[in-house]
Parts: C-alpha cells; structure tokens; sequence
C-alpha cells in the first residue's frame, strides 16, 4: 500500500476519496458567507451570518475529524479547527470577539 493510497483511499467503499458533495453544514457555511458578503459591515445581520458560518464551518470539522472516510478527511477536519480556534483566540485577544456576551435581563 502505498502513501497516497493510505492517505486518500475510502475506507467503506474503497474507492479513492478527495472530495465529496457539500454536505448540509458546508451548505450552510457557503449561504451564511454570501448572505454576510452582501449585509452592510457594521450591521447586525451581517455578525449573525458570521457567527452561523464559523459555527457551521465548526460542525463540518468536527464531523470531518471524527467520521472522515480516510486520513485525508480527518486531517483536513483536524486543521480546520485548529485554524477556526486560532483565528477565534486573535479576534478575543484584538477585541473584535468579545471573551464573553454581557447577561440580558
């Protein structure tokens, strides 16, 4: 067995898997970045859409991570999070992301 058909080989079919169709949260991901692209900067849907992309972007990670048919996909879902993580702790750390929301009563 080669590299390549370790890193890239489907372990249920067989078959060599790189790319799969978009699943319900890549979906999700793909319409919340449009919909944020198209909102005004400094507005309020625009920080939802934003906020749904990063969490939906975070499901298909994790699901990546734990359920990817090869290691391809498992260290691809690996990296996202790391990354999403990263980028999460600069924004606290520049105070674009709040560290955390203020109670509403």
């Amino acid at each position: 067995m080669t590299f390549a058909d370790w890193m890239f080989r489907n372990r249920t079919t067989g078959k060599i898997t790189i790319g799969q169709p978009a699943n319900r949260s890549q979906k999700l991901f793909q319409a919340s970045t449009v919909v944020g692209v198209l909102l005004p900067k400094e507005s309020a849907a625009r920080g939802a859409a934003g906020e749904i992309a990063v969490l939906s972007l975070t499901w298909w990670a994790a699901d990546e991570l734990l359920r990817g048919v090869n290691p391809f996909r498992r260290i691809s879902g690996a990296v996202t999070l790391v990354i999403v993580a990263g980028l999460t702790v600069r924004g606290v750390r520049r105070g674009r992301i709040p560290a955390s929301r203020p109670a509403t009563h």
